[in-house]
């Protein structure tokens, strides 16, 4: 059986792991992600795509975001709610972002502009997943706080299936991590070094 505890030490071990990566090491990752995600079919042929903006040492996301944008494709980015559920808004260039800090955690970037509900990530054709780990069978080890559990159940309730996609450094794709039955595999994980497929996608 899976227990909490368990996963809150596998969380430290990866968070440590990143901890020790310098700003060009996160830089250098982030535009080899940016290329490998901007190749997928998924991405190349989506026409939103629901993502996040990454902060200190996550696997880089602001140049895959511009990249989006630049290409014409409707990018929503989230923004926490008192609850830990997301709201959605649209990503309309550098400038559009605002740096919100929640209590005492980490401040986030979250889009300026008008909130479109919780529910408009339903309309995503592909979504970018924050995590720590994803493993041989494609399921994510998330940061612990439930926002994209809630993500994904918002989108099987309404019965959409888009491309959920996560982005990780190398050493965060392992044999196993523990999950849970409420956890759903991501269809894809993209590392700066490729791109690795579950659950039969192309």
């Amino acid at each position: 059986m899976v227990t909490e505890p368990d996963k809150r030490l596998l969380r430290r071990e990866f968070l440590t792991v990143r901890s020790r990566l310098t700003a060009d090491d996160v830089q250098d990752a982030a535009t080899a992600l940016a290329a490998g995600a901007l190749g997928l079919p998924e991405l190349a042929h989506a026409r939103t795509v629901a993502a996040y903006v990454s902060v200190g040492t996550e696997p880089g996301t602001r140049a895959l975001l511009d990249a989006l944008h630049a290409r014409g494709v409707r990018v929503l980015l989230p923004a926490l709610l008192a609850d830990n559920d997301l709201d959605w808004g649209a990503y309309r260039g550098e400038g559009s972002l605002v740096e919100v800090r929640h209590g005492g955690r980490m401040a986030l970037l979250e889009p300026s502009g008008e909130r479109l509900g919780p529910d408009a990530v339903t309309g995503a054709d592909a979504v970018l997943l924050p995590g720590l780990a994803v493993d041989d069978l494609g399921m994510r080890l998330g940061r612990g706080g439930g926002s994209y559990d809630r993500v994904l159940a918002r989108l099987e309730r309404a019965g959409t299936d888009p491309a959920l996609v996560v982005l990780l450094y190398d050493s965060e794709v392992v044999r196993r991590v523990p999950a849970e039955p409420h956890d759903r595999p991501v269809h894809a994980v993209v590392t700066p070094s490729g791109v690795r497929r579950f659950r039969g996608r192309p």
